[in-house]
């Protein structure tokens, strides 16, 4: 634990929100007959603070970048693959507390754990040192990839891009449409499909939701830019 801290560069005054933050519901499930919290709600909280904190930091630093472009870096910045880059920065994978079979399956290394991590650490924060501790930590871990998400056109967000394209074009916003979820709980595979006035635009397939939707957006782009060649 002193080592994480040294590594975030705050001390925390309840260690009890640290291990919390850091405890996945495997581990929690594993333990008979002690009632032993995992990180979920301060994942919850923590989701929260992040948004508004990157949010406020993108506000102060580009005063002439429009809500479209804001949204878009934001989107980035918060995904489970930019928070899985934070993550690793801060070896935040060595100190979860996994269950057996979590451990097993590669859990330290999976990006979508240590993105949910991350949140549940940035919510223990905000709960034990208040918001302008929060600010502090998120500014300084998440600086430097919201400035390259900036540098970027549309980054890897393929969404956003997909709805500035069919809002400019259509005047509308797509839906996604789950279409299957199957596989075992520790390994589920999603399929989803994007639709703009309930016409199929295209399909993804990923491990999460979100990286299905962004796939399922990235076929629709390629699809659109086709047709309007």
């Amino acid at each position: 634990m002193q080592c994480l801290q040294d590594n975030l560069g705050y001390r925390f005054s309840d260690s009890s929100l640290l291990i919390e933050a850091l405890t996945h519901k495997s581990y929690s499930n594993e333990q008979r007959g002690d009632l032993v919290a995992c990180n979920e709600r301060l994942e919850f909280l923590g989701d929260a603070v992040l948004d508004l904190v990157v949010s406020r930091y993108m506000f102060r630093c580009f005063p002439a970048a429009q809500e479209g472009e804001l949204t878009r870096i934001r989107a980035e910045v918060v995904s489970e693959k930019g928070l899985s880059i934070v993550a690793r920065t801060l070896q935040l994978g060595h100190f979860l507390r996994l269950g057996r079979g979590e451990e097993r399956s590669g859990g330290r290394e999976k990006d979508s754990l240590m993105a949910n991590a991350l949140e549940a650490l940035l919510g223990a924060v905000f709960s034990d040192g208040g918001f302008d501790s929060a600010c502090v930590l998120v500014e300084r871990l998440f600086a430097k990839s919201i400035a390259e998400a900036a540098q970027r056109k549309h980054g890897l967000d393929h969404k956003t891009h997909l709805q500035e394209i069919t809002q400019a074009r259509y005047a509308q916003i797509p839906d996604y449409v789950l279409v299957s979820e199957d596989g075992p709980e520790h390994r589920r595979h999603y399929t989803v499909e994007v639709r703009l006035a309930d016409k199929p635009l295209g399909q993804g397939q990923g491990s999460t939701k979100k990286k299905a939707e962004q796939l399922a957006a990235l076929v629709a782009i390629s699809r659109l830019s086709d047709s309007e060649g």
